[in-house]
């Protein structure tokens, strides 16, 4: 009996660690990348990945949220291969902590603002100017997510014209409701209309949606240029397929998919950053 007792050990040892899960270097694990992605993302990169997924028989995980809240879970240690930033500021400040592998951080699309207003328009909005009306329920993201300093970039550029002024800008925070952590919550509350207003990216309104709001343009003089960025993180176990999966996003195929979604692709407006790191130290 204690003869046989080591290769009885043995043959268990194999059957258990045959059962345990694959570690992160494994190949079970090898066909997976994790994807950080700015919430106005949701829909276009849900798509990508899937048809990527097809393609490579990579599997795609992917967390959408606020590019400040994705920004702190990194800070903190969560795990990703990718990471895509609704604006310079998040992706900055992850570069200069040494988190992203810089040579592969460009600019990945853009995106313009827009107000937004439910179906039936209870506010009765029907210009830019009808914001400052007293009682309106306007609401808007916050400062830290890029939607909310995008919106305040269009209160200064309005305020800045005599037409408008300061008195236009006092006015229309005195009518903010609240304040969201993500776009699609704004675009949710206009929706379901617990708001008259609110300030979105153009690419939040799809035709499926213009039944529940509608979108006034803001005029290019008045708007901002959302640019979004994408890049490699430095602590990724697979860099290479993290970087053929931004390749895949901004492909032929990558790029039919965002414009469909309203977005429009990088270097189109000329005051767009450089697509390399280097332009953004």
């Amino acid at each position: 009996m204690g003869r046989r007792m080591p290769a009885l050990a043995l043959v268990l040892a194999v059957t258990i660690l045959g059962t345990l899960p694959a570690t992160a270097g494994d190949d079970g694990k090898g066909k997976e990348l994790t994807v950080y992605a700015a919430a106005s993302l949701t829909g276009a990169f849900g798509e990508i990945g899937e048809l990527y997924q097809i393609e490579t028989g990579e599997e795609v995980i992917q967390n959408f949220d606020g590019s400040q809240m994705l920004r702190t879970q990194l800070e903190n240690g969560a795990y990703a291969d990718v990471y895509a930033s609704a604006n310079e500021k998040h992706m900055q400040a992850l570069m200069s902590q040494g988190l992203m592998d810089n040579s592969t951080v460009r600019v990945l699309l853009h995106n313009m603002m827009a107000v937004i207003v439910p179906g039936d328009n209870p506010g009765e909005i029907g210009e830019l100017g009808d914001l400052a009306r007293p009682g309106l329920k306007i609401v808007v993201g916050n400062r830290e997510v890029p939607v909310g300093a995008y919106a305040r970039q269009v209160l200064d550029n309005l305020a800045a014209d005599p037409s408008y002024g300061e008195e236009f800008r006092a006015k229309v925070e005195e009518n903010g409701v609240s304040e969201e952590t993500t776009v699609n919550l704004v675009v949710s509350k206009v929706a379901l209309g617990e708001a008259d207003a609110g300030f979105a990216y153009v690419s939040d309104v799809l035709p499926p949606m213009r039944s529940q709001i509608e979108v006034m343009e803001i005029p290019e003089e008045y708007n901002v240029v959302a640019d979004y960025y994408i890049g490699v993180l430095k602590g990724s176990e697979h860099p290479e397929r993290a970087a053929g999966f931004i390749d895949y996003v901004m492909s032929e195929e990558g790029g039919a998919v965002l414009a469909r979604y309203g977005f429009t692709p990088a270097g189109t407006y000329p005051r767009a950053n450089a697509p390399q790191a280097a332009a953004l130290a």
